[in-house]
């Protein structure tokens, strides 16, 4: 979702401000997709979560219970528009496979993807709207529905996937380094936010797949966000479609955490899972820009009231 989408930009303050930074925790959790909006310039920001799952496959008669570990981490530099990420996961599985009367049980454990990438903000329709609004150009126009409304923010996504050594999540053949590339989009409208994100994965190699996701959020409240979200994965190894649904609560405006639960359509195999987040963000930079601003905001007051007391 995520981002996403965006979740907590819109939970203590409105979506009216669409700027990269933003008062509260711009995080990508608990959904599979993430927002068009990068961190902001000079942030640092960690987002992690661990995972249960449960697999049937009906076909080779397994069973495969799945413990992992999610992470993201998320650094905005250079600019505004652009965001660097390490991206990955790492599981333990383990899997029954039932042969008549007996049961043989196969364990293994490693990193099932890790992702270098970058993402740039190539379009943001709400800038040029902020200013408008600002303008007070025309009331009606700021407060009623445009058909601009329905453009939205657009990113570019290119990484690299990466594995070392004999890794059992890497099929016959597969490489240990490969492209992925994404096109992000992101609505933002009142307490709703939709997210778009369309992957090409393992480009140019003998196992590509595409995958899409589809992520609708709303904001409840000042603290609370609920989303859903739609996957698709198509390629020839594997191919899925996955719905997720869950909860964000932001604890403080650095602070959020997550709930997420997922379950897909098919029995080869079929799929249901859980998993519980959290989210920081580490802004010194902008920390020390607030101090200077108070401080400065402080000094202008004494000041005011220092002229007040005179003129009494």
């Amino acid at each position: 979702m995520y981002r996403a989408f965006v979740f907590l930009s819109s939970l203590l303050f409105s979506l009216s401000s669409f700027s990269q930074y933003t008062e509260t925790i711009n995080s990508n959790r608990p959904g599979a997709s993430q927002g068009a909006f990068a961190v902001g310039n000079g942030v640092m920001q960690l987002e992690t979560g661990f995972r249960f799952d449960r697999e049937e496959h009906d076909l080779e008669r397994t069973e495969t219970t799945v413990y992992g570990l999610d992470y993201q981490a998320r650094y905005g530099f250079f600019m505004e528009k652009l965001e660097l990420t390490l991206e990955g996961s790492f599981r333990s599985v383990n899997t029954d496979f039932v042969q008549g009367a007996s049961t043989e049980t196969v364990s293994y454990s490693n990193f099932q993807s890790n992702t270098l990438a970058g993402k740039y903000l190539i379009y943001d329709p709400y800038f040029k709207r902020e200013q408008e609004e600002k303008s007070y150009i025309s009331w009606k126009a700021n407060n009623t529905f445009q058909w601009r409304d329905l453009i939205p923010a657009i990113s570019a996504y290119a990484g690299i996937n990466f594995a070392f050594g004999d890794n059992p999540f890497l099929f016959q053949g597969e490489p240990n380094f490969s492209p992925r590339l994404g096109l992000i989009t992101q609505h933002n409208y009142g307490r709703w936010v939709f997210v778009t994100n369309f992957y090409g994965d393992k480009l140019g190699t003998d196992f590509p797949s595409y995958t899409g996701i589809f992520t609708l959020t709303h904001s409840v409240g000042n603290r609370f966000a609920v989303f859903g979200e739609f996957q698709t994965i198509i390629g020839d190894l594997y191919s899925d479609e996955i719905v997720r649904g869950g909860l964000a609560y932001l604890l403080t405006k650095n602070l959020q955490l997550d709930l997420l639960g997922l379950v897909n359509f098919k029995n080869t195999p079929q799929r249901l899972g859980f998993s519980l987040g959290i989210s920081y963000r580490y802004d010194k930079f902008r920390k020390e820009e607030r101090i200077y601003d108070e401080s400065e905001k402080e000094q202008l007051k004494s000041d005011d009231n220092f002229k007040l007391g005179d003129k009494k």
